[in-house]
């Protein structure tokens, strides 16, 4: 007796099941790539603040009749960077710059380094300015003499965040702080300072 065999069909889905489901799973892929989009992979503003400006050193004299000043002036920046980013904010060798009436009198580099997501990084960077470099300034002669000089510093640090190891953000954060420093009092009378961040 031949063995009896039973055949079992396999019930297909109706192809407008097929289609509607495909539809659906497209659709939640692409909302799926909107929130991430929205929240994890939209790059957020790296910030940079600065906390406070103080002297760390001040020492003036003055030349007569020949109108000429001895200045050396070293003010301290007490900075922050912020990363609000869900990934860490890498950023190279940024620089801080002192200007008096529009001519740099001061230079300095401000260290690579690295902010964790979420996270903030403290740094202290002292602008020195350069020996000689307002000695034949009669302007600012006449501002010791009255006791305070009009000082203006600027700090930028690029940088880059990158999110999931694939997606790479550009960005520089700068800071530009007006300074009075009060040459008597050897303090620092005023300070107002701005924040921008360029993608």
């Amino acid at each position: 007796m031949d063995p009896k065999c039973k055949h079992h069909s396999h019930t297909s889905f109706p192809p407008r099941r097929c289609f509607l489901l495909s539809i659906s799973l497209i659709l939640s892929l692409i909302l799926l790539l909107l929130i991430l989009g929205l929240t994890v992979l939209r790059p957020r503003h790296a910030t940079t603040i600065v906390n406070s400006v103080r002297i760390a050193g001040l020492e003036a004299s003055l030349k007569s009749p020949s109108l000429s000043l001895s200045l050396n002036l070293t003010l301290s920046l007490d900075i922050t960077a912020h990363n609000p980013n869900h990934a860490s904010f890498r950023y190279d060798e940024g620089s801080a710059r002192m200007y008096y009436r529009g001519q740099l009198v001061g230079l300095a580099a401000i260290p690579p380094g690295e902010v964790e997501a979420e996270g903030s990084v403290n740094c202290v960077v002292d602008l020195t300015v350069m020996a000689g470099r307002l000695a034949s300034d009669s302007t600012a002669y006449g501002d010791v003499i009255a006791g305070a000089m009009d000082f203006a510093t600027e700090t930028e640090i690029p940088g880059l965040v990158t999110v999931l190891g694939v997606f790479k953000h550009h960005m520089v954060s700068y800071t530009s702080c007006e300074v009075v420093v009060g040459v008597r009092s050897r303090t620092v009378e005023n300070s107002d300072c701005r924040y921008r961040t360029k993608f």
